[in-house]
């Protein structure tokens, strides 16, 4: 959860989630300025019950602290689910997806307490300009809205919508925006950009937007991708990574498990051999490549051998940035009319899985020791490597790109030379 400390005359964001959601918070915190006073907005997220339940909590604790605002509720859990926070009496408000971009609704407030309208109808992504983000020095751009896969296990695309795309000019003209405001690194997001531009005229892809971006943003120190689905790391892409040194080597992939029959059971579009062959390749072309990967643990009907196959991919693909989830049923969803695990066995396989990736972690940081490595610098002279590694440095100022030789890891964070000595 991300929660600003706003003035009183100027709306509070608290938001959870997703990237995407990060952004859409600060073009409402735009939108809503001048608006009512006392606004507070929450913006949900809906990929698990647990996040769903933080957003009820945060909720009900927000209207204990300020008994008088008006508090508006929107995100993916408000979209799907709107009948549980029109039930929370703290709720002054509820705002679909689509409607909470809309300043009117902000400045404005509906007569209507629940405004959502079907997600699934809206075709276009506005693309919508900022200026900056509240408390980052790296910002987030909004490339593409919603999926058009069914994964058996995933809510959001009821939650998104269709997948539609952000016209490559107009990206750019947000990217040109953020680093004139100073920014030095800006990270590409949404629902699933690796099928960007598919729904645009000229069918730019991903990798066509990376490389229009640096080339016409020469300014631009640093761009980074989010979560990629590994089926579709094409050529295009490959071609901008092979290129572009200051396309950042660090890979998140949605690979979900390691099973060729639980992938199936989940709906991927990929296999065990394509994210080998995936990570293969990009290494093949960058070799300081970090490579991350999302991975549900315990999903219905998953053995111990299908499981100790997520263990192996880990350590055969070197995946080092693990996002673990044990399953969350999400109503609604087909796995989630599945034979589930017990409780206690998905828990154990999720800390195995964690356990994994931070043994891979920690071999990867203490290969860095010696090496020169670049990092923007965020807070507490603290920031992350062009790999997505913790770093500190010497006294530097937050938003500089500052390059160091790392001396030492030191509780997790690498060090650089004279801190370490």
């Amino acid at each position: 959860m991300i929660e600003d400390k706003a003035p009183a005359d100027e709306p509070m964001l608290v938001t959870f989630g997703c990237r995407l959601n990060a952004f859409e918070s600060e073009v409402m915190r735009r939108n809503a300025q001048g608006g009512a006073p006392q606004t507070i907005i929450v913006n949900t997220c809906a990929v698990t019950a647990e996040a769903e339940r933080q957003g009820r909590q945060a909720i009900r604790k927000l209207r204990r602290q300020y008994p008088q605002a008006r508090i508006v509720v929107t995100g993916c859990a408000a979209q799907i689910h709107p009948e549980r926070f029109e039930a929370m009496p703290e709720v002054t408000q509820i705002l679909g997806n689509a409607e909470k971009l809309d300043p009117a609704n902000l400045q404005t407030p509906p007569d209507e307490r629940v405004v959502i309208s079907d997600i699934m109808q809206v075709r276009e992504t506005a693309g919508h300009l900022i200026s900056g983000f509240e408390g980052r020095t790296r910002a987030f751009i909004e490339v593409q809205q919603g999926c058009d896969h069914r994964c058996t296990f995933c809510i959001i695309p009821f939650g998104r919508g269709p997948s539609r795309s952000v016209a490559p000019e107009r990206v750019v003209e947000q990217v040109r925006l953020l680093v004139e405001r100073g920014y030095a690194e800006l990270v590409l997001t949404g629902v699933d950009i690796a099928s960007y531009g598919r729904d645009l005229p000229e069918k730019p892809g991903l990798g066509a937007l990376a490389r229009r971006i640096l080339t016409e943003v020469p300014q631009l120190q640093r761009l980074r991708l989010s979560s990629l689905d590994p089926v579709e790391v094409d050529d295009g892409l490959l071609d901008a990574f092979a290129h572009e040194q200051r396309l950042m080597p660090h890979l998140h992939l949605s690979v979900q498990a390691g099973d060729d029959t639980i992938l199936k059971r989940m709906k991927r579009r990929h296999s065990r051999a394509d994210v080998l062959k995936v990570v293969a390749a990009i290494r093949d072309l960058r070799p300081d490549m970090a490579v991350g990967a999302d991975f549900i643990a315990g999903f219905p009907t998953e053995t111990d051998d299908m499981f100790r196959r997520s263990l192996d991919l880990v350590e055969e693909a070197g995946i080092t940035h693990l996002h673990v989830f044990p399953f969350s049923a999400r109503p609604g969803t087909p796995a989630a009319r599945m034979k589930r695990l017990d409780g206690a066995v998905v828990d154990e396989r999720a800390a195995r899985l964690r356990a994994s990736g931070k043994r891979a972690m920690d071999r990867l940081m203490d290969s860095w020791v010696g090496r020169r490595a670049t990092v923007l610098v965020e807070r507490d002279n603290q920031g992350f490597t062009d790999q997505y590694l913790p770093m500190r440095v010497d006294a530097s100022e937050a938003g500089q790109v500052v390059a160091a030789v790392i001396a030492a890891v030191e509780d997790g964070v690498l060090v650089s030379g004279s801190m370490g000595a």
